[in-house]
C-alpha cells in the first residue's frame, strides 16, 4: 500500500496543472473545506484545449485518486478523502516555491 500511495502522489504531481490545483486547494482552505472554483482558472483563447484537458482529464484523475472532490454541476473542487496523504508534499512545495522554476507552479 505504501508504494502504491507514493506512486499515486508522484503521478498526481507530475503534471503542472495538477500541481497548481493541489497547491491552490492547500492554500485556499487551510482550516476548512471552502471550495476552489474551477471556473476561476484564467485561460487565454489558445489555451482552450488546456481547459478541456483540465476538466475532462486532470480533475477526474485527481478525483479518482481521492485527492479532490469535483462537483461537475458547480465546477467546484474541495479536498478529497485522501488529501491528507499528499498534504505534506504540497506544504513542502508551497514553502519552497521561490526555489522552484517559474513554470513549475
Amino acid at each position: 500500500r505504501t508504494i502504491s500511495v507514493l506512486v499515486s502522489q508522484l503521478d498526481a504531481l507530475a503534471h503542472p496543472a495538477q500541481r497548481q490545483l493541489l497547491v491552490e486547494l492547500l492554500q485556499a482552505n487551510p482550516h476548512d473545506d471552502t471550495p476552489v472554483d474551477s471556473d476561476d482558472v484564467e485561460v487565454e483563447d489558445e489555451d482552450v484545449e488546456l481547459l478541456l484537458d483540465f476538466r475532462h482529464y486532470h480533475l477526474p484523475e485527481l478525483e479518482q485518486k481521492g485527492f479532490i472532490d469535483y462537483d461537475r454541476d458547480t465546477h467546484t473542487v474541495t479536498k478529497g478523502s485522501d488529501f491528507e496523504e499528499i498534504k505534506p508534499v504540497l506544504e513542502l512545495i508551497d514553502e519552497h516555491r521561490d526555489e522552484l522554476p517559474d513554470d513549475w507552479l
